[in-house]
């Protein structure tokens, strides 16, 4: 692994108030995988999109396998074998599996689209990464988040390629599904394919790649085989400082009951779900893939309607009448949903928009908006957060993923909701920009705000939550205390629905 595939050499790019790069060297090797890690707005996507042509260097020179490379386009980048597969997902969700991996390419006979030879090639793709499962004629809106990801990644590792460059391609991924992904890297190396691989998971980072460069501010920190460091080290980089123990729960007192979920039903997902959670609390909700989590938060703020069972808000006696997300908000509870692009945000609206929207009779006290105080009390939220934007009038869309999810929190935190679901919070967002939000959260619950925290991390939520309640295939396998819980019981409870029994059935009970 010797031979310089991809170099680039004092690359450099401004944005509008922006200096997203500042002279950056950087090569790729035949054979490699390439990891580039830093806290969000650090420039790694900027770099990526640069070597992948959907972003044009104001200053610096690029050559590939030794000959001079200076993409238009993405088209024209994937023409000489470069290839980016995204972190937002690019797929058309009315097609199926099978056209989206082959968008560009349908095999066609007589001016018709062969369905036959499209689906017999998209299970062998969809094979490669774990979907075996699934139908290839099935529309890609039908599957979830993680799914999703995975027609993604089978639709870049379907193509032909010299340098794949892959952006936080596992933030949705199941630990099977990441295994999938990590035998088709090794197979793309035994093949010579140069391999840019973007991570906040710095363990996941070090444990397959060669090389580590780490990005800060835009510039090179350094460049270090990945074998020779170790997550501490790249932390610091990353960071400029030690992070040491700042994740805690909030220690605090519990307050009064804030929610309570009594046999909540809604489809197959949500089955006879009962929990209470407190003011002054984060109640973690844990569970694989599917478990029922999202669906579960999703029912109680009012996006899915229930089929049966009752919400209880603030300690009172009669149930909420929650017919839609508009009522939940009215009543007091914010969600942060784990698909921040479709269900978040308005990527084409700027960031003020996006904040104020939550609560705009505020703002509107005679029916018109005052503009400069929206100005100012949305700059605010922003910079509290340390969203990283040239002004409040930048196009959400424009963007890092880390930062939309800031703008996401930002917009909850305005609306002041006492009862506040974290769905998927940190997907996606750097290690320093984690720790923010953990001792976000930790301050919310301290102010008497209720807190449910779903990860699919289970470190996070042991480190940063007050209870766990686990889910197993739609129902509640259990609620620990931190005085009682451990890994092992927790991931006991999470598997416990799937258990199948003498007689074939999943053990629930």
């Amino acid at each position: 692994m010797t031979d310089k595939l991809l170099v680039a050499t004092g690359i450099a790019k401004t944005f509008p108030g922006v200096q997203a790069l500042r002279q950056v060297d950087f090569d790729l090797r035949a054979g490699e995988v390439h990891a580039l890690v830093g806290e969000n707005g650090a420039g790694k996507s900027t770099l990526t999109r640069i070597l992948s042509g959907l972003e044009h260097p104001d200053a610096g020179q690029m050559a590939l396998a030794g000959q001079a490379y200076a993409p238009r386009s993405r088209a024209d980048a994937e023409a000489l074998g470069v290839r980016m597969v995204m972190q937002e997902l690019n797929l058309v969700g009315n097609l199926t599996v099978a056209e989206n991996i082959f968008i560009e390419r349908l095999p066609s006979r007589l001016g018709f689209i062969n369905y036959r030879k499209l689906h017999a090639s998209a299970r062998e793709a969809m094979a490669r990464v774990g979907l075996d499962d699934v139908d290839p004629g099935t529309p890609v809106k039908a599957l979830g988040v993680g799914r999703q990801q995975m027609v993604e990644i089978a639709a870049g590792l379907s193509r032909q390629c010299r340098v794949l460059a892959l952006d936080e391609p596992t933030a949705s991924l199941t630990d099977s599904e990441v295994e999938r992904l990590f035998a088709q890297i090794r197979r793309l190396q035994a093949e010579d394919v140069g391999i840019l691989y973007i991570s906040h998971r710095i363990e996941e980072v070090l444990s397959i790649a060669d090389r580590v460069t780490v990005l800060r501010d835009g510039q090179i920190v350094g460049t270090q085989a990945a074998r020779d460091v170790g997550p501490e080290a790249v932390i610091r980089m990353m960071v400029g400082r030690d992070l040491g123990d700042e994740c805690l729960a909030p220690c605090g007192p519990r307050g009064a009951i804030a929610l309570r979920v009594s046999e909540l039903n809604c489809g197959l997902r949500v089955r006879d779900v009962s929990f209470e959670a407190f003011r002054g609390e984060v109640l973690g909700v844990a569970g694989l893939m599917g478990s029922g989590r999202t669906e579960t938060m999703r029912a109680i703020f009012g996006a899915d309607t229930p089929d049966s069972g009752e919400i209880y808000l603030h300690g009172r006696q009669e149930p909420a009448r929650i017919r839609r997300p508009s009522d939940a908000v009215h009543q007091g509870i914010a969600l942060l949903t784990e698909d921040r692009k479709e269900q978040g945000l308005f990527l084409s609206l700027p960031i003020r928009a996006n904040i104020s929207i939550t609560k705009l009779t505020a703002l509107s006290p005679l029916g018109w908006i005052r503009s400069a105080r929206e100005r100012q009390v949305t700059r605010q939220y922003a910079e509290s957060l340390g969203v990283k934007c040239w002004s409040v009038e930048q196009r959400v869309g424009q963007l890092s993923g880390g930062n939309q999810q800031k703008v996401v929190i930002a917009k909850w935190l305005y609306r002041d909701c006492d009862i506040l679901i974290f769905d998927e919070p940190t997907r996606g967002i750097d290690v320093g920009a984690k720790f923010e939000i953990y001792r976000m959260l930790a301050d919310l619950a301290g102010q008497g705000k209720a807190i449910l925290l779903v990860s699919s991390d289970l470190k996070e939520l042991m480190a940063v939550c007050n209870r766990i309640l686990v889910m197993s295939a739609g129902r509640v396998a259990g609620t620990f205390e931190r005085s009682d819980w451990s890994q092992e019981a927790i991931m006991n409870a999470a598997f416990s629905g799937y258990v199948q029994t003498s007689g074939g059935a999943a053990a629930h009970d």
